[in-house]
């Protein structure tokens, strides 16, 4: 089983064979289905990276389909977080850290697992981002 967590899809969990939906599109950020392009795409496009890309216990940096620079985070094996890269202090690019997520423009440190703030001058955690986890592998937002 794979978890991946979103904002609005809150956690996500899939068996190895694939999720039993029932065929249903999943759900976007605006609340519909489908992807915004008219076609029936994930959480907003084709794969922004794989499951085999982001270490255990650290994160890469990504793009989504709709241009949005985050973070993808793999706190366990079987979890898939993803964080806008903004940092809520000054906008300046937050980057993959040892264990964390990190700001080189001042200092700021967030947590792995929940963007939650672990040293400012930040006061504000990371907004997270709804992705998708496919059964092979593949992250879509």
């Amino acid at each position: 089983m794979l978890a991946a967590g979103g904002a609005t899809a809150g956690a996500l969990t899939l068996a190895a064979c694939g999720p039993d939906d029932g065929g249903a599109p999943p759900a976007t950020d605006n609340g519909t289905s489908g992807g915004t392009d008219g076609t029936d795409g994930g959480a907003g496009g084709g794969a922004i990276a794989s499951l085999d890309d982001v270490p255990v216990g650290g994160a890469i940096a990504a793009t989504t389909a709709a241009g949005e620079a985050i973070l993808l985070t793999r706190p366990t094996e079987n979890e898939i977080r993803a964080f806008s890269s903004v940092c809520t202090h000054q906008g300046c690019a937050v980057e993959p850290g040892s264990g964390e997520l990190e700001c080189p423009c001042h200092g700021s440190r967030f947590d792995l697992s929940t963007g939650e703030v672990l040293s400012g001058p930040a006061s504000e955690p990371l907004p997270e981002v709804s992705v998708e986890v496919s059964a092979d592998g593949e992250i879509t937002g």
